[in-house]
Order: structure tokens, then C-alpha cells, then sequence
């Protein structure tokens, strides 16, 4: 008998678990989702990612809240941190085609800045990042932008 309850509670788990992994349909997480940036490093590959190769996931827990982008161009262009975040979210699942290099250029135990060097087939793109420590995890605080 106590065999017997034993497997029908083993069906009724396997049951259940089934049909909770067939509820959540691939893609239906939200971009919400928590992204690991504990390292200077796991940050920076996250921006990376997020800038080239259209990953959504952590895009607001990875910029800092006073974030901003600046461009330099003919006429130097400024964005916020929302527009940023609105903007990468508009490019979910689009990826560059682009060679991606990184260089770290400073780093301390709660400050990084890296250069990020996108090549493209007629220019390249060099964003220098600044990554700074906020409680135990890493958010980008600034972009500067330049096109050559």
C-alpha cells in the first residue's frame, strides 16, 4: 500500500512538472530577466552583447541610472539613459555584422573603462565604456562614441 501511494504521488509530481514546462512557451521570460554582472568583465561581455548582437535580457539592470551616450560626430550628439534602453530594445535579436574587439584600458577594484572596437566592412566604430561598481554588481555609467 505505502508503495502504491508512493507512485501515484510520483505521477501526479511528473504530471505536474510536465505541464508547467508546457506552459512556458520558449521566449516567453520577460527581457526583464536577471543577467549576472558581478564581474567588470561579465558586464562588459553583457554590453557587448546587448550593443552587437541584439540581446535584450538585463538591459535596464545593466546601465546605470545616470547613463549617458554621447557621440562624436560633425555635430556631437548626446542620449540618455532611456533612449539608449529604447533604442537597444527596438534592435532585440538583431545582431551587426561587425568584428568586435575589446581592450581594457583602466581598471580598479570598482572602476573600468573599455575600448570597444567594432569594425565594420567600410568604417569602424570605437565606443569607449566606462563600467563602474554599484553595490555587488557592475553597470555601464558612460558611452563616448566615434566613427572613423
Amino acid at each position: 500500500m505505502n508503495s502504491l501511494v508512493k507512485t501515484f504521488t510520483a505521477a501526479a509530481l511528473i504530471a505536474v512538472s510536465t505541464f508547467t514546462m508546457a506552459a512556458e512557451r520558449p521566449g516567453s521570460k520577460s527581457a526583464k530577466a536577471n543577467v549576472n554582472l558581478s564581474t567588470a568583465d561579465f558586464a562588459l561581455d553583457h554590453y557587448v552583447a546587448v550593443t552587437t548582437e541584439g540581446e535584450s535580457a538585463g538591459v535596464e539592470q545593466l546601465f546605470a541610472e545616470g547613463f549617458s551616450q554621447k557621440i562624436q560626430a560633425s555635430n556631437a550628439q548626446s542620449y540618455s539613459r532611456t533612449a539608449v534602453i529604447k533604442s537597444l530594445k527596438k534592435q532585440k535579436g538583431e545582431q551587426l555584422n561587425c568584428a568586435v574587439s575589446t581592450e581594457i584600458l583602466e581598471e580598479s577594484a570598482d572602476y573600468m573603462v573599455a575600448k570597444v572596437t567594432m569594425k565594420f566592412e567600410n568604417f569602424s566604430k570605437t565606443d569607449l565604456v566606462t563600467l563602474e561598481r554599484e553595490g555587488n554588481s557592475w553597470k555601464v555609467s558612460k558611452s563616448i562614441n566615434s566613427y572613423n
